[in-house]
């Protein structure tokens, strides 16, 4: 289970950051996860739950926002969300398009309290 690998990296990113600032508490942190990233969102949840338990960090939150696969068509110029596995452009049909997002895994933020 690499989500575990990726919990324990997301830990370590939040230690170093807190470390900056001694005298406050992380309390929460967001990440974003792609649909094409290949990361199981519950299965990340629950290595980063049993990773926390226990630790000076917890009760840390961990927070999980979704990004669908997106498409960008060439022709007209737009970026579309990909619901189902047509990719064609849903504006001029074109069949040419390139993928515009959906492999994301960043750590968006973390809030903290003094």
């Amino acid at each position: 289970m690499h989500e575990l690998s990726i919990a324990s990296a997301i830990l370590d990113a939040v230690r170093n950051e807190a470390e900056k600032h001694p005298g406050t508490h992380v309390t929460k942190v967001g990440v974003r996860i792609g649909a094409l990233s290949g990361v199981e969102p519950e299965a990340l949840s629950f290595g980063f739950s049993a990773l926390v338990q226990g630790t000076t960090l917890e009760p840390l939150a961990l927070v999980i926002e979704p990004v669908p696969r997106s498409q960008r068509c060439p022709s007209c110029d737009i970026t579309f969300e990909v619901t189902e596995e047509n990719l064609a452009c849903p504006r001029c049909a074109s069949g040419e398009t390139t993928l515009a997002g959906g492999e994301e895994l960043d750590l968006a933020y973390l809030e903290v309290e003094d």
